[in-house]
């Protein structure tokens, strides 16, 4: 809202003075007032308890005044206004009154545009914020010089917009900080309190220039895509059911099975066999599907989602590195050419220490010119150096 209180004249001079207050009727969530006119000779500013007057001339905060009482413009002309004023006879002093409050106020803050979170597994990420906080004015000569000087504020809601934007961009800043400390999309939303309490600690540095104090976050909520979100929701299911990625959508798949009449399932529910069953039947299929790729149920890899054998150091598919370690299913193998260690036939990178399994590619001996395929450093035809 845009305070338009009048100037209220309790008396008069040669020039027109009068006395200038903020009235209460016009005040409600206003932060800040400015009075509609110049100042004029002998004019008298009113300063209440919960006000602070700002004089305010040529893009810079002259002085203000925080003690409740009655000011004449006056007595403060040498100090504030230097040679504002060179003579008396009816000439209008160029400086402005600002009325700011300096009670508490309550503010809401969302972002517009989302905030790419790069997630280890779950790729990037568009997040976005929301809240509300408590803030008002801690230093008014600041808080004149940045909001009227700098960014050309001249109501309170130019005064919200700026501060929810630059609420929304601390946000941003304090997550991008976790993130880097190993703060995950998973954990966003049990550490949201640890989230308000590392902005708030920023916020002296972000807010001060600013002339803002900001004494409270509320209600803070980073929303993730609803796709990201089931994935989440997911993970969670798997980490209370104590199964892997395959086990779960087995289980999915008996349940809609049995959930369905005119599937093969049908018969298993007319026997008695309810939903409950159809999640034990299918977790149990999973299990003993899971025992062909080794003595356990795979693990799906974080990176590319193919099933692991379990006790797997590097996933085979890929070469992204496995909680855990141990030896590789049995079966045909080959010997990894970094670490030795027996391979699975049509591995394309080695379990134990990630190396790639690929054939490497032929290379021309300089001094017999036969084209070899080996790692080694020698050829096998003469025994010359190979180019690396």
């Amino acid at each position: 809202m845009v305070s338009n209180a009048p100037i209220p004249s309790t008396g008069g001079s040669l020039i027109g003075a009068t006395t200038i207050n903020w009235e209460d009727a016009y005040k409600g969530n206003n932060v800040m007032w400015r009075v509609p006119r110049n100042i004029r000779w002998n004019d008298n500013i009113v300063v209440r308890q919960d006000e602070t007057a700002v004089f305010y001339r040529d893009g810079k905060v002259l002085a203000y005044l925080e003690r409740p009482d009655r000011y004449a413009l006056t007595s403060l002309n040498a100090p504030i206004l230097g040679n504002l004023v060179k003579e008396l006879s009816g000439v209008r002093q160029e400086a402005e009154v600002y009325y700011l409050q300096r009670r508490i106020f309550d503010g809401k803050f969302g972002s517009t545009e989302p905030y790419v979170f790069r997630d280890p597994d779950f790729g990037l990420v568009q997040l976005r914020v929301f809240g509300s906080y408590r803030w008002r004015v801690q230093a008014p000569d600041n808080f004149i010089n940045q909001f009227v000087g700098t960014f050309g504020a001249v109501t309170t809601p130019d005064v919200e917009a700026r501060l929810r934007d630059q609420m929304v961009l601390l946000v941003y800043n304090t997550l991008g900080k976790l993130k880097d400390q190993g703060m995950r999309v998973t954990d966003l939303a049990p550490q949201l309190l640890t989230i308000e309490q590392a902005v708030l600690g920023a916020v002296p540095q972000h807010f001060g220039p600013l002339g803002v104090e900001v004494q409270q976050i509320q209600g803070l909520s980073v929303s993730v895509p609803d796709d990201v979100q089931q994935a989440i929701d997911t993970r969670s299911k798997m980490g209370v059911l104590g199964v892997n990625y395959m086990q779960y959508q087995a289980g999915q798949a008996m349940t809609t099975a049995a959930a369905n009449p005119s599937g093969g399932a049908g018969a298993l529910t007319g026997a008695g066999v309810g939903l409950g069953a159809g999640l034990g039947i299918g977790y149990g299929m999973a299990g003993q599907m899971g025992s062909v790729y080794g003595s356990g149920p795979s693990t799906p890899c974080p990176k590319c989602g193919a099933l692991v054998p379990p006790g797997t150091r590097f996933c085979p598919n890929c070469g992204q590195a496995m909680t855990g370690g141990g030896p590789p299913a049995a079966g045909p193998t080959t010997p990894c050419p970094k670490c030795g260690q027996p391979v699975p036939a049509g591995t394309k990178f080695c379990p134990n220490c990630g190396a790639s399994m690929a054939p490497p590619a032929p290379r021309t001996c300089p001094k017999c010119g036969k084209s070899v395929v080996t790692s080694g450093k020698f050829c096998p035809e003469c025994g010359a150096p190979l180019p690396s």
